[in-house]
């Protein structure tokens, strides 16, 4: 037992990303059976922070899956076992036999019903007991026990039996009648048969509104079921139920179901996890433990948008995306160099405010699996050209579900631009850990004051919110009206640094 137990390899889920307890499964690259060596990836899962792909660590054939797609694991917890030594017979080393004969001695030969029965079985090695490896036990079957089905009544000999039962007239299963005394429509579900009676169009109702026929009270005649009595389970609210047995929670359901384009679904419920569950405790631990602040100010973004256009032309920028938000993350980075306190933490524990020297700037970026927080680590030091490829990488990357948990660590301070969804602007909660969060609204052309005289200009919106443990009303007052200085007059980026 114990050479078979070593065959087999066992991969735990480990913690991808630093603290993490958890996992989601998100899809599997192999099947048992299949071949895999080291470094292979296996498997494709997602934490609170990312997507990240799993290699194994053995050669080998897969044995076994623990866990199906779409399972959330602990770490620690195996999700694949690998035989390292496939094609190795159990009892081989031992020279063991399988029909009880002394070591050395020829077994004997079976008998004839006992042949058959073995040549049933699959040939080349005996079957594998899930947990144990080989059995070490004769590959013959055994006999399968076969049973008569139950005699079943015809649907419509039960309904008109029923129903006679119900007129009163003896004519029912079980004689005597019950005097009138019960109506057609207090018959149980499933009282008629295996297979409820309704015409296809009534089926075909079901089906699209998600009931199913074997749980409908019937009440039209010889217990056929209606449009109405389907429509009636759909109306009607939920019935109370005993408490089921303690067992595993479901992820998530739509009450009722229905099929996709139809009505009758009120209520749909979307399961919690991975990046959505992280950001939404990391939202709540925020608003709750940070007393937030938020100030905004408006103002004529035109030259800047001006000088976009330019320098998407520039030759030192080719390849790279040039958009707003480019100048916007550089007027933030000058003015954190001229409002230091700006780009700080919170340290509750020694009840001390931690100034940082470098920007690791972080970016909202919405994707399918939720809101994630990537940053550029040390921004402060990039040239235009490096900060704009590394934030076009950063944003395409988090598009594709492959940001790691490392590019999402030790962010400082954050932009996040709702105006590409036509927002004018909002109060941003605090990436947690961070002290600031600009937000970025929409820019429009609008009436604006210019040189005396009302003209179309482009203007925007510009919200700041922060944690006013440790910073002022003065601080975050100074540094969002220089963002702005430096975005309606963009020369400031050169005057300023």
């Amino acid at each position: 037992m114990t050479e078979n137990a070593s065959r087999f390899r066992e991969f735990k889920m480990p913690d991808v990303g630093e603290g993490l307890t958890e996992a989601e499964i998100l899809k599997w690259y192999v099947q048992p059976g299949d071949t895999v060596t080291d470094g292979q990836v296996v498997c494709e899962v997602e934490t609170a922070k990312a997507a990240v792909e799993l290699p194994i660590p053995y050669d080998g054939v897969v044995h076994e899956l623990r866990f199906p797609e779409g399972t959330t694991v602990d770490v620690g917890q195996v999700i694949i076992s690998v035989d390292v030594a496939p094609g190795t017979a159990s009892g081989e080393a031992s020279g063991e036999t399988t029909g009880g004969a002394a070591s050395g001695e020829a077994p004997a030969a079976p008998a004839p019903a006992a042949q058959a029965s073995a040549e049933e079985a699959p040939k080349g090695r005996t079957p594998v007991l899930v947990g144990y490896g080989v059995a070490e036990t004769s590959t013959r079957r055994r006999p399968r026990k076969t049973t008569a089905p139950a005699a079943q009544v015809p649907v419509q000999q039960a309904a008109a039996a029923l129903q006679g039962e119900l007129n009163g007239n003896g004519t029912g299963a079980g004689g005597g009648g019950l005097n009138g005394s019960r109506a057609l429509a207090d018959i149980p579900p499933g009282a008629l048969g295996p297979r409820p009676l309704a015409k296809p169009p009534v089926r075909k109702l079901a089906k699209d509104l998600g009931v199913d026929l074997a749980q409908v009270r019937p009440t039209g005649p010889d217990g056929i079921i209606t449009r109405d009595d389907v429509r009636a389970v759909v109306a009607a609210p939920a019935p109370e139920t005993a408490p089921a047995p303690a067992g595993p929670e479901p992820v998530g359901e739509v009450l009722p179901p229905v099929a996709p384009g139809q009505s009758g679904a009120r209520e749909t419920r979307i399961p919690v996890k991975g990046v959505r569950k992280a950001t939404a405790a990391a939202m709540v631990g925020s608003a709750f433990t940070a007393p937030h602040v938020t100030e905004f100010v408006t103002f004529d973004i035109s030259r800047t948008m001006k000088l976009v256009e330019e320098l998407k032309t520039d030759p030192d920028l080719a390849g790279v995306r040039v958009n707003p938000l480019l100048l916007i993350a550089r007027a933030l980075l000058v003015a954190v160099r001229r409002n230091p306190g700006i780009n700080a933490s919170w340290d509750e524990a020694n009840q001390e405010i931690v100034q940082k020297h470098y920007v690791n700037l972080g970016i909202a970026a919405a994707t399918p699996r939720g809101l994630i927080v990537p940053n550029v680590k040390d921004a402060q030091d990039k040239t235009l050209p490096e900060l704009a490829a590394a934030l076009g990488e950063l944003v395409s990357v988090a598009r594709e579900g492959k940001t790691t948990p490392a590019a999402m660590q030790g962010g400082t301070i954050t932009i996040t631009n709702v105006g590409v969804f036509g927002i004018d602007s909002g109060t941003p909660i605090l990436n947690p850990g961070e002290s600031a969060i600009l937000a970025v609204g929409a820019i429009k052309l609008r009436p604006w004051v210019h040189k005396g005289k009302v003209k179309p200009r482009q203007v925007t919106t510009l919200g700041l919110s922060f944690d006013h443990r440790l910073i002022d009303g003065e601080l975050g007052s100074r540094f969002l009206a220089d963002v702005a200085a430096i975005l309606e007059q963009p020369k400031k980026l050169i005057t300023w640094v």
